[in-house]
C-alpha cells in the first residue's frame, strides 16, 4: 500500500498515541514492488493489475488505469537494471524524509508522464506540470 502522509520526522517520533498515522511512501512504492519482482515474490503483470487496473475499475475512474486508445497516458519508464540509492538529496517529499533513506533499489524510475505530459525526468520534477481532475462513471 502507499500513503500520502508527509508527516515530519519530529511528528512521527512522538509516542504511538500522539504520532500521526501514515508515512511518505508514494515516491518509492513502484521501486519497492519491483524489488519483489526481482525476488520472484510477485510478477510484473500482477503489480500492473493491482496498482493500475484494479483501482480504476473499483472506483470507476474514467479513461485511467489502462494503456488504451482514448485513455489518458499515465505512464512510467523504468530501467530494471539501474540501481537507485535513496538519500536526502533525491527525496521529493515536502517532509524531506523517507523510510527508505539509505536503501538502494535495484531499479530506477527514469521518466513519468501524467495525462501524456512529462512531469518527472532523470530525478527531477518538471515545474509547472499540472494534473487533471479525475472523472468517474458512477
Amino acid at each position: 500500500a502507499t500513503d500520502h502522509a508527509p508527516h515530519t520526522k519530529e511528528e512521527k517520533e512522538q509516542t504511538y498515541l500522539k504520532a500521526p498515522s501514515g508515512g511518505p511512501l508514494v515516491q518509492h512504492a513502484l521501486l519497492a514492488w519491483l524489488e519483489m519482482v526481482k525476488d520472484k515474490l510477485i510478477d510484473i503483470e500482477t503489480i500492473v493489475q493491482k496498482a493500475c487496473h484494479n483501482p480504476a475499475l473499483l472506483f470507476k475512474i474514467n479513461k485511467r488505469g489502462f494503456i488504451r486508445k482514448g485513455y489518458y497516458a499515465d505512464l512510467v519508464l523504468v530501467d530494471p537494471d539501474l540501481p537507485y540509492h535513496v538519500n536526502e538529496n533525491n527525496i521529493l517529499y515536502k517532509c524531506k524524509w523517507s523510510p527508505f533513506e539509505a536503501y538502494t533499489f535495484r531499479s530506477s524510475v527514469l521518466n513519468t508522464w501524467v495525462n501524456g505530459v512529462l512531469v518527472y525526468e532523470k530525478g527531477k520534477l518538471i515545474e509547472g506540470s499540472r494534473g487533471k481532475r479525475l472523472t468517474f462513471d458512477r
